[in-house]
């Protein structure tokens, strides 16, 4: 809903900006119907809510040639967001997110995978298809930003990225186009945490992979903050929210939306818990397959384990674990890739799987060993 909060809880830089007003369903419709356009932005850093927001928002208002268009400003804590047919495997570093508490989300849109934390900016335009116009957005957001520092050098790409100073990425771009409504939404880096995006956006996978999932195209980024440290996320998004109101002529004021109030947005529950789901995130993850050669052995008794898997919709479809026999029995690394199949491709259900045959031998603690040693090399992929 949109909130009526009182002027100690808002920062001083917005008490001339926003606008207080508390909405159920019907008024929130009201509100973004009938005037000549609206500027929201997200109480929430979750993710999930605020994707949830976004797709409630594309799936309600059916824009057509009179309807006015609608900007959605919002910011998440630190994830990685992919691209609907993205394969985060191939993407992300999966278990430096797990060790550091970074979500990870699969977006409707396609396009990259994205880091998003406090200092990163998210803006979402809505329009008809129409209407759809990225590069329109786009330079609209160069406006915004020259018009609080008019010596940035800002230039909107071929591939409809921002770029500082014609090299450094600040902004990508991906876009959902319905039979009706669109959006194009992008990002802006104003001072991120520049050493983990770098990091988390890196795969470790060491091993050959086979996918016809969509691949990120790697960039050189950085923040607006290294050129100008005054220029602060609440600056920018106030600059970003003044240019559209003048460009639609609105009254300069954005409107405070809480994503997880089924009052305001009925339904947006269920969606923020599809977005959720495992299903969702790694499930929907196009097929694949890998074929990694673990060193497992030591300098006396050297050994190479092959692992051959193939993933769809997240579940291990077929896997092969070969070993000399010396070092596991053939009749165990039978037994491990049978049982594989048809479980979730994830640290959680592979240590539970180890650790049942592991049970098997509980007097053979050389081979349990072993087995500890091949579990923990095969989750280095997960």
């Amino acid at each position: 809903m949109i909130l009526c909060l009182s002027p100690k809880k808002v920062p001083k830089w917005i008490l001339a900006t926003y606008h207080h007003v508390r909405h159920n369903h019907n008024g929130l419709i009201k509100a973004l119907t009938e005037s000549n356009g609206i500027i929201l932005q997200s109480l929430s850093t979750d993710i999930y809510l605020n994707l949830a927001a976004e797709n409630w928002l594309h799936e309600t208002l059916l824009f057509d040639k009179k309807q006015p268009p609608a900007l959605f400003l919002w910011r998440n804590s630190a994830t990685v967001v992919i691209g609907r047919h993205q394969n985060p495997w191939q993407e992300c570093n999966l278990q430096l997110m797990r060790d550091n508490s970074i979500r990870l989300a699969r977006r409707k849109s396609g396009g990259g995978a994205v880091y998003h934390d406090l200092g990163n900016i998210n803006l979402t335009f809505f329009t008809s298809k129409q209407s759809h116009n990225r590069l329109a957005n786009l330079t609209l957001i160069t406006r915004a930003l020259k018009a609080v520092r008019p010596h940035l050098n800002i230039t909107v790409s071929e591939r409809h990225d921002l770029l500082l100073n014609g090299s450094w990425k600040i902004s990508g771009t991906a876009a959902k186009l319905g039979r009706m409504a669109s959006y194009h939404h992008c990002t802006l880096l104003c001072n991120a945490d520049r050493g983990l995006l770098s990091a988390v956006l890196k795969s470790p996978f060491g091993c050959d992979i086979q996918s016809n999932a969509t691949a990120s195209v790697s960039a050189s980024v950085k923040n607006l903050c290294e050129v100008d440290d005054t220029l602060t996320p609440e600056l920018l998004m106030g600059a970003i929210a003044a240019e559209f109101a003048r460009q639609h002529r609105l009254h300069p004021r954005i409107q405070l939306i809480d994503p997880a109030d089924e009052s305001a947005l009925p339904g947006v529950g269920s969606k923020a818990a599809e977005l959720r789901s495992w299903e969702w995130v790694y499930g929907r993850t196009p097929v694949f397959s890998i074929n990694c050669c673990f060193d497992v052995g030591s300098e006396k008794t050297p050994n190479e384990i092959q692992l051959n898997v193939t993933v769809k919709g997240g579940r291990i479809e077929s896997c092969s674990i070969t070993s000399s026999k010396d070092w596991l029995p053939f009749e165990t690394c039978q037994y491990l890739s049978a049982n594989l199949v048809g479980s979730k491709f994830c640290p959680i259900e592979t240590k539970l799987l180890v650790s049942a045959l592991m049970r098997i031998y509980p007097q053979d603690f050389e081979l349990r060993s072993r087995c500890s040693t091949l579990c923990e090399k095969m989750i280095e992929v997960m």
